[in-house]
């Protein structure tokens, strides 16, 4: 029975309620001036044998006017409703007045047979006969007392009133009983049921069960519900399809944005993605290593294709977890060399101690492959330290990549370095020699440098 307290419902009961009140209020007005007339002519039944007597009376020879108060008081003795009257010829002379004295005047005697009036406080009630009524040439008018005539109206007006608010309350409460079966708890149950849509849709619940489904109505409301739940139905679909293409949208990106993240550094690749297409940065000292199989050409030679891009993966794969393990940038591959910086692109202060630690990792890891694939695998390792440039360059296949004479001087420790052994320039030299042992191997004639001093990088201290 939610439906009493639901607004809709107030609203109809108070319109219904008010609708009865004014068509019964309608009809009463017209009743109570009827039953008012009723009343009236009953008080002139009460007092009509005694009008009649007095009628008679003026009909007869009155001109013995000392005989006429007598008469008319004998007359009037028994009634209770009668107050006074008043006798005047049709000349308009007045021949006897008695009691309280009735309020029809003359003037409005002139076109009428018989006149009623009734007072404004409706505790008088005058009637007048004039002669074309008595048929002689006499006027008479009389006062009732019609006291009792309000009281009795006031009980008719209650009885209805009464009667107006017991058919009210009745037709109201039905019609709503009607109403609340029909269609307010109907529309309750639709709005239980479009709150519940929203749930589900907002919350990505699954389809729910609605009970506008499980109704059939063959009027105005069923059509509601019927294109409630086909709303429902294409928009649940629509956002499932969107979801699903958001679903693969989102996956398509995680996979470029992986794809992206492997070729340049994160902080680059937001760069890119926010629209900046010239990125190139000075960097006061970055430690650089340069790594080269030896032998590998040999190796490849008696090697199929598939087993030595495999071999080949696996030693670089593992290259990279090192990097990653000491927060290092890998910059590329070339062939069989592999090439790493530390210190950039966000600069920091042990880059040259964790390109150390990667370089004495990568013997180690150089070692174990080559137990495992019983191939004489060595690497040769160099090391610079000093300023670069760093940027993108190209629009297809780009890359982060490195500028300058560090660059160069890090790639000529490799190329002059020895198998197994880890080269590093004198610049590197100074950062390391604190914390890692290192051997003089003097100075070596350099291309494109001359002679310079390097060092061996054998282990810890």
């Amino acid at each position: 029975m939610g439906f009493f307290t639901s607004r809709l419902s107030r609203q109809i009961a108070l319109w219904v309620f008010a609708s009865i009140l004014v068509i019964e209020i309608i009809i009463l007005v017209p009743s109570y001036f009827r039953r008012e007339n009723e009343l009236l002519m009953q008080l002139e039944q009460v007092s009509r044998a005694t009008v009649d007597s007095l009628i008679f009376l003026i009909k007869q020879d009155i001109s013995d006017r000392n005989v006429l108060p007598a008469k008319i008081k004998n007359i009037t003795k028994d009634s209770t409703v009668i107050l006074g009257l008043s006798i005047y010829k049709a000349d308009e002379l007045l021949i006897y007045t008695v009691g309280e004295p009735p309020e029809i005047s003359l003037e409005e005697l002139k076109n009428n047979r018989i006149v009623r009036k009734h007072n404004l406080d409706g505790k008088r009630y005058d009637i007048a006969w004039t002669e074309r009524h008595l048929g002689g040439d006499y006027i008479l008018i009389v006062r009732h007392d019609a006291s009792s005539i309000q009281p009795a109206l006031y009980a008719f007006i209650g009885r209805i009133a009464l009667l107006t608010i017991v058919i009210s309350v009745f037709v109201t409460s039905v019609t709503m009983l009607v109403l609340g079966a029909t269609v307010i708890a109907p529309i309750l149950r639709l709005r239980d049921d479009l709150i519940t849509a929203g749930d589900a849709l907002s919350k990505d619940r699954e389809r729910p069960d609605f009970y506008s489904l499980s109704v059939k109505r063959d009027d105005e409301l069923g059509e509601v519900m019927l294109a409630f739940n086909q709303m429902f139905c294409r928009v649940y679909d629509e956002i499932a399809q969107r979801k699903q293409a958001e679903e693969i949208l989102r996956a398509e990106q995680e996979k470029s944005e992986r794809l992206l993240l492997n070729i340049l550094p994160e902080m680059i690749a937001d760069r890119l993605k926010k629209g900046d297409s010239n990125i190139a940065d000075g960097f006061a000292e970055v430690t650089i290593l340069f790594a080269d199989l030896v032998g590998f050409t040999e190796i490849s030679s008696r090697t199929s294709p598939p087993e030595l891009v495999e071999l080949l993966n696996k030693i670089f794969s593992a290259f990279d977890r090192l990097s990653e393990q000491y927060g290092l940038e890998k910059i590329k591959t070339i062939g069989d060399s592999y090439m790493v910086a530390g210190g950039l692109p966000l600069p920091r202060t042990n880059h040259a101690e964790s390109i150390a630690e990667m370089a004495l990792e990568m013997q180690q890891e150089i070692m174990k492959f080559s137990g495992e694939c019983d191939k004489p695998l060595r690497i040769r390792i160099g090391i610079n330290t000093g300023p670069v440039v760093a940027g993108v360059i190209g629009t297809k296949k780009f890359i982060y990549d490195l500028w300058g004479d560090a660059v160069n001087t890090a790639s000529r420790m490799e190329s002059h370095g020895l198998p197994g052994k880890i080269q590093v320039s004198a610049s590197t030299y100074k950062l390391l020699s604190d914390k890692y042992l290192l051997e003089k191997r003097g100075k070596i004639n350099v291309k494109g440098k001359g002679a310079m001093t390097t060092y061996w990088l054998t282990g810890r201290k």
